[in-house]
């Protein structure tokens, strides 16, 4: 799918603004300024392709709705996810980090929009060393804890706990406690058999935690997921918190934006 395919109309901005993005909500309004008219609300469509490994990223992508799934492709189709990305965070460090291409994938897995950035224009920012800068470095080592945590949880925990984790890192990054997924995908995700999702579902269902139909999975007790999941949540949540915390843009900054029409008329 092209990306110009998935450009949405200018309106839609009032309905997601760009401090949806916890990153971007919590830059400075000098620095926001600077960005806001380059910033380019998409479409995240279910099953996107935000980038390929080996190919160029011309953006960076910070979603204001929707999952995003880090993974890797083996030579035999498998795929391993490695890191979740929502509206707490953006797709594409490697846009700033000093190349412009990765080995893995990005895949929408929930669908939502985001906002784009063209790489010069964030690089730009970037090597101006303000917090933009000092916000995205902090970024890439929660992210990094993130996949830190994951091979350690591939390695040691039970399928059952590695599904209330995932099921946990996705309420996290959206607002909903619905997920339109399918287990085959989730398998997929987590490197495992059908099987065994399905095995660890049926548990968390009967449990009274979780209930699933085809492609939808909506949690019921979020207390009760976090009493099962292993420490490999909590603790790459504290360390998420503990980094990115920070005070977002005012509201009052943001209903003079919007009121004053700038982004709508840039």
């Amino acid at each position: 799918m092209n990306l110009q395919q998935v450009t949405v109309d200018r309106g839609a901005v009032a309905t997601y603004p760009p401090t949806h993005n916890r990153l971007l909500a919590a830059l400075p309004a000098a620095e926001f300024h600077r960005l806001e008219p380059d910033l380019e609300l998409v479409a995240l469509p279910l099953g996107y392709s935000v980038y390929e490994p080996g190919q160029p990223m011309e953006h960076a992508f910070f979603p204001s709705a929707g999952i995003v799934s880090l993974h890797y492709v083996l030579a035999d189709g498998a795929t391993t996810e490695f890191a979740l990305v929502g509206n707490g965070g953006m797709v594409g460090i490697s846009t700033f980090m000093g190349d412009n291409s990765t080995s893995s994938r990005a895949v929408v897995v929930s669908a939502g929009h985001a906002y784009r950035l063209k790489r010069r224009v964030l690089k730009r920012e970037f090597e101006l060393g303000g917090e933009l800068q000092h916000l995205l470095l902090r970024y890439t080592q929660a992210l990094t804890t993130q996949i830190a945590l994951t091979a350690v949880c591939n390695l040691h925990h039970t399928v059952e706990q590695r599904l209330c984790r995932w099921l946990l890192l996705s309420l996290d990054r959206q607002s909903s406690n619905e997920l339109h997924m399918t287990q085959e995908l989730i398998a997929n995700m987590l490197g495992v058999r059908r099987e065994g999702i399905t095995e660890a579902a049926t548990h968390l269902r009967d449990a009274g935690m979780i209930q699933y139909q085809r492609g939808r999975i909506t949690v019921l007790d979020r207390p009760g997921l976090e009493r099962r999941v292993c420490e490999c949540y909590a603790v790459g949540k504290t360390e998420s918190d503990r980094l990115l915390s920070r005070k977002p843009v005012p509201r009052v900054l943001q209903a003079v934006r919007w009121a004053g029409g700038a982004f709508l008329t840039a």
